[in-house]
């Protein structure tokens, strides 16, 4: 590798890594200089994040990176999940550890919520779907709770920011990562404090927003006493995940006629606009405006993803070792197709637990048979995303008049041959699945752009078309998809 070199921190649900990137003008190489679990713990009945252990990983993983680089790294720059956050206090001290989504404390509070607030009020604001994990619902559980976090407080930072300001000092929220929170008029361009002050939420604690590809600085002293990180600058890239995802996707024509699926925990699957769509129908349908890199905006629907493969694979391994995936995914090719499908979406399917049971019984409450064996359960996960993913782009299609031809597929979930060739079978179109590491190497991209390597977002994805495979899966013509996707819809009416 040899080039300009620039590190991505990508931090998902499951692990953390440090990517190295180097580019040499015309192409991006890719190293993987750390890499590191992410696992919540629970504390007093709570589940939560375990930052201080996450910080350290980061601190090691920039010194690796600059080690492996062999000279000046140029930039750095943070993208995590969404909608979690920690409260600083008036020193810039964290006040708690940040609590997990998946926590309880949100359970009734989009109902309570609407209460105070009608949805359709809060849709027009936000233009974000509704999800019990939403940051909003998050702080009014802590306002329902009278949590004296909130009072002693100064500043909220989501966790990319959060580590942005560890690294820098800086205390902004990066655009993309803000408006997922269900707390920002992506209209008016500023945080929607009409809707917090009526549901008592503090206006006050939220951070000024920054565009993607913001220089927030260099490292913070402490952090350059390493003479190779001594010029190095934090650059904010699409800090949520999914906006570094979506900008690598190697659309051509402005993705026009194209859908994309960022495949991993989460399965965010959407359109790339350029400005948001915020009607009576996209709220109906439940979809998302979330802000993307370089002013574009990205009309969506989250789908459950591979989390439910993730939790299948946790409660088969009992007391003893997981199977591989590999070996779950050649278990389901290799398993029957009987039609038995389930709705992924499903809240009791969103908490962890056993996920094996909880897919057997919704098949009992609605029906169908369970399914048998390992190879079977595996199949009714991976077929009912197809068929989930199928629904969504149809919605998105008709909503936003934005014909559908071809699917993109980024993420970890585009190595899953059997997955991406069911996508393809389901939705009747051809399937482009890669890049493998989208999210870093969009963060890698929204780097070189802010540090001059590249003139704009549509050069990074030639770059990304020139640098990584990308594999091609066409749909069979096969009357199963349709008789399966007439009983998923039944499901889902």
């Amino acid at each position: 590798m040899s080039g300009r070199w620039l590190l991505a921190f990508d931090l998902g649900a499951e692990s953390g890594r440090a990517m190295l990137g180097a580019f040499d003008g015309r192409r991006l190489g890719l190293r993987e200089a750390h890499r590191f679990a992410n696992e919540p713990v629970e504390v007093a009945g709570q589940l939560q994040w375990d930052v201080l252990r996450l910080w350290a990983e980061i601190a090691s993983g920039l010194h690796r990176g600059a080690a492996l680089a062999g000279g000046d790294l140029a930039s750095v720059g943070v993208d995590t999940w969404a909608v979690d956050y920690g409260l600083l206090d008036a020193r810039g001290r964290l006040v708690a550890n940040p609590v997990h989504y998946r926590d309880r404390r949100t359970e009734g509070m989009r109902e309570l919520a609407a209460e105070a607030v009608p949805e359709g009020v809060t849709y027009r604001t936000t233009g974000i779907q509704f999800m019990p994990i939403n940051t909003l619902f998050q702080l009014y559980a802590q306002v329902r709770q009278e949590d004296p976090q909130l009072e002693w407080a100064e500043r909220l930072l989501f966790m990319p920011d959060l580590f942005h300001h560890w690294m820098s000092g800086s205390k902004s929220s990066e655009f993309s990562v803000a408006t997922t929170s269900q707390c920002y008029d992506p209209t008016a361009g500023s945080w929607a404090s009409e809707l917090l002050a009526r549901l008592g939420i503090p206006a006050r604690l939220f951070a000024p927003v920054v565009a993607s590809g913001t220089d927030l600085g260099p490292l913070l002293p402490h952090l350059r006493e390493d003479g190779r990180l001594g010029g190095c600058r934090v650059i904010a890239p699409g800090a949520h995940d999914t906006a570094s995802a979506v900008a690598a996707v190697p659309f051509e024509g402005g993705g026009q006629g194209a859908a994309y699926i960022s495949s991993g925990t989460w399965s965010l699957v959407g359109l790339e606009v350029p400005r948001p769509v915020i009607s009576e129908e996209a709220r109906l349908a439940n979809l998302t405006n979330e802000g993307g890199v370089f002013g574009t905006f990205r009309l969506l629907k989250n789908v459950m993803g591979l989390w439910l493969l993730q939790e299948c694979r946790r409660a088969l391994a009992g007391e003893g070792e997981p199977p591989g995936y590999e070996e779950l995914i050649r278990a389901a090719a290799a398993a029957p197709r009987r039609g038995i499908v389930v709705d992924p979406d499903q809240e009791r399917f969103l908490r962890p637990g056993d996920m094996p049971g909880r897919i057997r019984v919704y098949c009992r409450e609605h029906g169908e048979p369970e399914p048998e064996g390992t190879g079977e359960l595996i199949r009714v996960v991976l077929e009912s995303l197809a068929l989930r993913y199928r629904w969504v782009i149809e919605q998105l299609e008709r909503i936003a008049e934005h014909p559908v031809e071809v699917v993109h597929v980024v993420g970890g979930g585009a190595r899953n041959g059997l997955l991406c060739q069911m996508t393809a079978d389901a939705c009747g179109r051809p399937v482009l699945a890669g890049p493998v590491e989208a999210t870093a190497i969009g963060n890698l991209l929204v780097q070189a752009i802010s540090v001059g390597e590249l003139a704009g977002l549509g050069e990074a994805r030639e770059v990304v078309a020139g640098s990584f495979p990308i594999e091609r899966y066409e749909p069979a013509a096969d009357g199963y998809w349709d008789e399966a996707y007439g009983l998923f819809r039944r499901l889902v009416a």
